[in-house]
């Protein structure tokens, strides 16, 4: 069977099995797989190895503290010359990201890469219980700014997901988890505030694992409780009553998450 990888942006096909000589690997998840498309185009080789270094660091792959793979290694993995992998690194170590150290390796300093300070990360997201709680602060007020702002197609479009939670089965997991986390940014953009809609777009798109977890620890029978009573509230216009409605589920979701399992 073959998997498809994704490094620097270009998809990779992987077969899973033994190693064949002369191919090259890869190794994934503990498995040794053979490399039999490695496409990098060799315009700006650089960027594209320095972007493949920055989400190793920015997803948690490597530790701060911890020495990262060897050259020889990332040449392995990413097909591509020592010296391209070596510039890649000298940005990173001018940066102040990542420290060679003679005869020892280059070690990570931060997790935080230069530019990135201001941007949300897949880091910044690792802490489930924050992220609910960012979300109680900012989605209720949205959820009332889209009952006064939002026109007839948001009542349409929210029905339409809606209909698509209900619709999926215990199988069908990360459908519904996207058609949720879909529910909640239809909302975001008809609040009308664009900075709102961009930031929850971003915090979803680093905890997607996240919430599918959730969803298999906890179901679905109280997100389509709360999401029916928001859309009730939406389709009246009535905004106070929405946003509570929308803070009670996000409030609901932090206290399953917060309860202790017996004992």
């Amino acid at each position: 069977s073959t998997d498809r990888e994704t490094v620097c942006g270009f998809s990779v096909w992987c077969r899973n099995g033994p190693f064949f000589p002369g191919e090259g690997q890869i190794k994934r998840d503990g498995v040794l797989r053979e490399r039999i498309i490695m496409k990098i185009e060799r315009t700006k080789v650089t960027e594209q190895i320095v972007s493949y270094l920055k989400e190793q660091i920015q997803t948690g792959t490597w530790k701060v503290g911890e020495k990262i793979p060897s050259e020889h290694q990332l040449m392995e993995e990413l097909g591509v010359s020592r010296a391209s992998i070596r510039a890649a690194i000298g940005q990173l170590v001018g940066n102040g990201v990542l420290e060679s150290r003679h005869g020892k390796g280059t070690y990570l300093l931060t997790d935080r890469p230069e530019g990135e300070e201001g941007n949300i990360t897949a880091a910044d997201c690792r802490d489930v219980e924050k992220v609910l709680e960012f979300r109680r602060i900012l989605e209720p007020e949205g959820c009332f700014l889209a009952a006064k702002r939002g026109d007839g197609s948001l009542s349409e479009d929210l029905e339409k997901i809606f209909q698509t939670m209900k619709e999926c089965g215990e199988e069908e997991r990360d459908r519904f988890v996207e058609a949720d986390l879909a529910f909640h940014e239809r909302i975001a953009r008809a609040s009308g505030n664009l900075l709102l809609e961009k930031t929850l777009h971003k915090v979803f798109e680093e905890t997607l694992k996240n919430h599918r977890q959730m969803n298999k620890l906890f179901g679905s029978s109280s997100g389509l409780y709360h999401h029916g009573r928001i859309l009730e509230s939406l389709r009246e216009g009535r905004g106070e009553e929405a946003e509570e409605r929308m803070r009670e589920h996000l409030q609901s979701a932090l206290d399953k998450l917060q309860e202790k399992p017996e004992r």
